[in-house]
Order: C-alpha cells, then structure tokens, then sequence
C-alpha cells in the first residue's frame, strides 16, 4: 500500500461502527430471549468472528446490507459446536466468550490465527479456574488453542493486577453462571461497554469505583442496538485533520464514552482545535466532531487516562511525531501484548521515517517537529500500525509504503477509501 502526501483534507465521514460494542450486541442478543436489531455494525473481520462463532452454537443471526438480527435462545440455549470456534484475530471474541463457554452445559475449543495463538490468556484462565471453571491451554503455554468443558460456576470476587475491558468483561459474563454476585476490581476503570450494554438487556450490573458485580441468572430480553461510530476509527481522521495543511473534517456519530475519549483529552492538552456537536447522553454518549488543522506541541500521556487510549496510542505517537516539543508516553506496557508489539513496531516505523524516538518498558519518548520522510513500514498485520503509518504518509515528504497494508480489514474495511475520499 503506497501513501502519498495530501493537504486540504475536506469533508463528512461516518467512520465505522465500534468494535467494541458490535462485539458485545451479537454476544449479549444470543444469550437473550427474543430478537435483537443491531444498526451500524461493524463489518470487520474481528466482528465476523464473533457472528461466526455463535452461529456454530446454533445461534440464527442474520446479515443484510442495514442491519444485523439476532434470535436469542436464552442464557441456557447455546449449542455444543461440532467444530472449532474460530475467533480469527480477534483477542475480544476469544477472551469474552471464554467467560460465557465456561459457565456452559457442553465442552468447546477456541482457536484463531498465528497473533492470537501467542496472545497472553492466562489473565482470563486464571479469574475463570478460580470460580471452578475448567479451561485448559492446549499447548500448556497459557495462549489459545483453548479446550474449555463448561460447569457450574462459583461467585468470585476477582482483583485484576491488569485494568483490561475484556478481562472485566469475562469475569462478569461468566458471573451470570455463578451461584452468587461476582465482582471484579481493577486498577483503573477501563472501557464500560460491558456494564452498560448489560444493564440494558436487563442484567443487574453494578458498578462502583473500579469495581462492577453482577447478580447471577438474569433474564436477557432482546433489543434494538444503534451501534455508535468507534472512536478508535476516528482517531485517524482527527489526527490526519489536526496535522494536514487547511484541513477541515466533520465526523459523524462518534462514541464519546468517558472510559473511551483519552483520545480526545490528549489532543486537546496538545492544543488540538476539535468541537463536540450534536452531542447526546441516550445510552452510549455520542457526538459529531469538528476537526480543523492545528499547531499541536508535546505531552505527557500516562496513568489512568492509559486504559481510555490503549487503541489510539500508535497513532498519538506519529501525532507526537509531527508536534513541537517532547511527548513521554508512560504506563503502556499493554501495547507489548496487542496485535503486535506496539512499543517495538512504532519506535521501528518512525524512526524509518527520521523521527527521534526511543522505547522504554512501558511507553516511548518522542522528540517531536524533525521532518519526516516517506519510508517503506511493515505493519506486522497489526491493522491499528498500518492506519496509524498511512495518516503519517499523507503529512511526510515522499512515498510512504505500507507492507501488509490490508490488514487494516480486521476493524476498518473502506478505510483508505475514506482517507482519499477527503483529499478530493
């Protein structure tokens, strides 16, 4: 994937729908009773997954051009697969459904690609097995393939050294199985979309502080989803309109959820000029965001607002990149863990590019302001890299070229359509 440098990126967009809570509405329908209606799905390979997996535990789900629907069978309805579950490269599949296979009534295998057979599981193995759960890594090396024989379940009160959604997410969706309330307690809050989306499927799920229990046995009913624009998507056009000469970019419906927006705060502490409109509070926050080009200078990103961002901080160090001043991103040692190892294949990329960048332990220090130039990246098929590296060639002198571009499928199928799409 070649990228070449653009100025006056002008234009609407409506980035796809988030990853996150796409994930959760096919999950959370097929354990409910009745049909739910799910608008503005993600489309992406990790979703698919999802879909795919459920439908192999007899679950009906429906596709067509407008909309997603899921005909639940209940809490208790799911189906021993005949196969395989194939969660492909998604870490939110395998982890999250782990939580639900473990409170099951029949044994299942989960398996997915290279990425996700290194990807660490024992954050979730652990939680589980201490609530009576049998769940074993086949290769005795704590990652998938995952042979998981369902059983009943004891409540737990779980302490995660790790603030992780899908940690969190795993621990409540098999505390529905439990013999009483289940809590977990983190760190910090991380992303809440589980809590949320819970509770308005009729789930009793509390929260308090950093720590979220659910009462077991509850009665899911279906229900009519409008996913919201992921944020994790638009944070490439904010920072290619923040960064591109004479740039101004609208982008439509985009989740604002306070455990989500580190994005946003981070561009405004780097002098970003972003207008919230239209913003409404009905369920998952949203807004439009008004994005104009902006003289952006360096911060420090650390501490609690890490687990808001974890997604964006590829693309807030090439911002960083482009800033005057220095920018220390610290507390990021998740990134080691994602797709790919982040610290490494961003420190790699930029400083292809002639950035004055060094990784740390948990984060990078960014010299920010030197030019930059066209280089050739690997993505490591790691679609969060890819799109981070193409913002960065659409503002740096030369040809940047992306190898594996085309990964950027697993979240953002249309997403280099929508880059040029602006530079028109």
């Amino acid at each position: 994937m070649e990228i070449k440098k653009q100025t006056n990126l002008r234009g609407e967009l409506t980035v796809p729908g988030d990853k996150s809570i796409s994930h959760r509405a096919v999950m959370f329908g097929s354990l409910a009773q009745g049909t739910t209606k799910i608008t503005h799905f993600l489309e992406g390979a990790d979703c698919l997954s999802t879909i795919s997996c459920f439908r192999k535990m007899g679950i009906d789900i429906e596709r067509n051009a407008s909309e997603i629907l899921v005909h639940g069978k209940g809490l208790h309805g799911l189906s021993a697969p005949s196969e395989t579950l194939d969660v492909g490269n998604s870490g939110t599949t395998t982890r999250l459904i782990s939580g639900i296979l473990a409170g099951q009534s029949f044994t299942s295998e989960l398996n997915g690609d290279a990425s996700i057979q290194s990807r660490p599981m024992k954050r979730i193995m652990t939680p589980l097995l201490s609530m009576g759960a049998d769940i074993v890594s086949l290769r005795g090396n704590g990652c998938a393939p995952l042979r998981i024989t369902g059983r009943p379940l004891h409540a737990a009160h779980y302490q995660s050294p790790v603030a992780s959604a899908q940690v969190k997410s795993c621990v409540l969706l098999a505390g529905m199985y439990a013999d009483g309330i289940t809590s977990v307690t983190e760190p910090v809050l991380s992303r809440n979309h589980t809590e949320i989306m819970l509770n308005y499927f009729g789930a009793n799920v509390n929260s308090r502080g950093t720590t979220a229990s659910i009462e077991p046995e509850p009665v899911l009913n279906g229900r009519e989803i409008k996913v919201p624009g992921d944020i994790s998507s638009a944070a490439y056009f904010i920072a290619a309109g923040l960064l591109t000469p004479g740039s101004e970019i609208l982008l439509k419906n985009v989740g604002i959820n306070p455990t989500r927006d580190g994005m946003l705060r981070v561009c405004k502490a780097m002098g970003a000029d972003i207008t919230l409109l239209n913003a409404s509070t009905e369920g998952e926050p949203t807004a439009d965001l008004l994005i104009r080009t902006s003289s952006l200078h360096g911060t420090t990103v650390e501490g609690e607002i890490i687990p808001t961002l974890i997604d964006e901080i590829p693309m807030i160090a090439v911002m960083a990149a482009f800033a005057e001043g220095t920018t220390v991103i610290r507390d990021a040692q998740e990134l080691k863990v994602k797709e790919s190892d982040r610290i490494a294949v961003v420190t790699e990329g930029l400083k292809r590019m002639g950035a004055d960048i060094q990784p740390t332990d948990d984060g990078m220090i960014i010299h920010g302001g030197k030019p930059l130039h066209g280089a050739e990246i690997n993505s490591y098929l790691d679609h969060r890299i890819a799109m981070s590296f193409a913002v960065a060639g659409t503002i740096c002198d030369g040809t940047l070229t992306i190898k594996d571009g085309d990964c950027v499928k697993i979240s953002y199928p249309e997403f280099y359509e929508d880059l040029y799409s602006l530079g028109k």
